[in-house]
């Protein structure tokens, strides 16, 4: 029963407004068919909140799209190489397409899972915390809280798959946004102020490639499996060529020279090794001079290094200038041709001169240890400056995670480091720490991304522009 009306509204069809609900939609004389009940919520609060809603689904499925593209792709480029060497040499174990593809698909669902997970993580703790806390009072942590809690969604790609080298490439990523930082900061701008050299990306690049090729020459356990087949195929040089330049380095009797005779034999180059050689140029590119096969070298290593460059290239093209592909798509056609071969020629002048630098360091001191291996492999992060300035800073970091992980298991190899056992996933602390850090820069300092990162991660989080104060306290009256 309806209470008993008072005052002017005595004996009409009026109620009292005396519902909190009403205050902002409805006045007290208006009629009672015109002002929601009490367990109706406002129209505004209903459409904030499918605003939300929306945008949380949203990222999710932008987030997995991203992760199902690039992944997909570059396995489906993986594949095909497999398949083709497959069918070009008998050793290779027998890779069917079927099996191809369901490799294909499995790893694209698996990194699609996961971006879309972390996406949708971040969307959601970000509107749970800004409808709970205010945007404008929580502003300032929020997105790394929401970057911390969606880190662990890398356990997607795989309960048992370690992705050390990722999360050190992610944490390095966010080590230059916060240096970015620092840079403008009065409080920290001097401590960073080296960072800003305008060659320290080739610089590291350089340093990195002395940890990774020694390693590739050295201690290929020390490497990722896929880094490792990455550098296999790419270094040109069979593994029996490889142990015997290890043995040579290390100080070692030579354990297999007549399979690297065999191997010689097999390509056509008839030659016998000499145990008591002081420098490896013979091993490594038999009868050939250092000059000769620099050149050819280059040459077969360019044609490995463009379907390399090919997914890395059109893939971005594809999906950051989609609407750009339908005005014009010639330009952007050409510019990811252009980038193609450019890259290439980075990676192919990359490989072979590393064997030039350490075949002349090995002439011209005669002989061949440890030390020189990595001296003659510092020189070949040069070859970075064949490079885009936009993309040099990402390769040396890309390396330089590689470069460090490496380096630990070797040291710990070595028992200069303990290994832990109680902490088997600090890829995926490390990676939560990351993403809470780039998010956190992503949400309040915008500028120190490059335009075509913020446009993708406006693309996928969206993340809304914080309000000042005195716009917060109108919408929670509106509410």
């Amino acid at each position: 029963m309806s209470p008993p009306l008072v005052g002017e509204n005595a004996g009409t069809n009026k109620k009292s407004c005396s519902e909190p609900s009403c205050d902002a939609h409805c006045s007290c004389n208006s009629d009672s068919s015109s002002c929601p009940s009490s367990s109706s919520p406002p129209p505004l609060l209903v459409s904030l909140h499918s605003e939300k809603v929306r945008r949380v689904v949203t990222a999710s499925m932008k987030g997995f799209s991203i992760g199902a593209a690039l992944k997909g792709g570059l396995a489906l480029f993986s594949v095909l190489a497999r398949l083709r060497r497959t069918r070009s040499s008998p050793k290779v174990q027998v890779f069917t397409s079927s099996e191809g593809i369901a490799l294909t698909v499995k790893e694209a669902l698996r990194y699609g899972l996961f971006l879309g997970t972390f996406a949708g993580t971040f969307a959601s703790i970000d509107e749970l915390i800004a409808s709970l806390g205010g945007q404008h009072r929580t502003g300032r942590w929020r997105a790394l809280v929401a970057g911390l809690i969606a880190g662990p969604s890398m356990l997607l790609t795989g309960p048992n798959e370690q992705h050390t080298s990722l999360a050190i490439y992610i944490l390095l990523r966010a080590a230059v946004l916060a240096s970015r930082c620092g840079i403008k900061s009065n409080r920290f701008g001097y401590i960073c102020k080296p960072l800003t050299w305008n060659h320290g990306d080739i610089f590291l690049m350089c340093l990195s490639s002395s940890q990774i090729l020694s390693a590739y020459i050295l201690r290929q356990e020390s490497l990722p499996p896929s880094y490792k087949s990455f550098l296999n195929k790419h270094g040109g040089k069979d593994l029996s060529i490889l142990q015997g330049l290890k043995d040579i380095a290390s100080g070692l009797p030579f354990t297999n020279l007549e399979v690297i005779e065999e191997y010689y034999k097999s390509t056509g180059v008839d030659i016998k090794l000499d145990p008591e050689m002081k420098i490896p140029c013979p091993i490594i590119h038999g009868k050939q001079s250092c000059s000769t096969h620099v050149l050819s070298f280059f040459v077969q290593g360019y044609k490995r290094a463009l379907p390399v460059y090919l997914p890395v290239y059109l893939i971005p093209a594809l999906i950051v200038h989609r609407w750009g592909l339908l005005k014009r798509p010639c330009l952007i056609l050409a510019k990811s041709i252009l980038g193609t071969a450019r890259s290439s020629l980075f990676l192919s002048v990359y490989c072979s001169s590393a064997w030039l630098w350490t075949c002349v360091l090995f002439r011209l001191l005669k002989r061949c240890n440890v030390p020189m291996v990595a001296m003659g492999t510092f020189p070949t992060g040069l070859a970075l400056a064949i490079e885009k300035k936009s993309r040099r800073m990402e390769i040396s970091l890309y390396c330089l995670a590689r470069a460090i992980e490496s380096f630990f298991t070797c040291m710990a190899d070595a028992g200069y480091l303990p290994r832990s056992k109680k902490f088997k996933r600090a890829d995926v602390a490390i990676f939560s720490i990351s993403t809470a850090i780039i998010m956190h820069c992503y949400a309040q300092e915008r500028q120190v991304f490059r335009s075509k990162y913020l446009n993708v991660l406006d693309w996928v989080f969206g993340v809304p522009a914080v309000p000042s104060p005195s716009k917060e306290r109108k919408k929670h009256r509106a509410l």
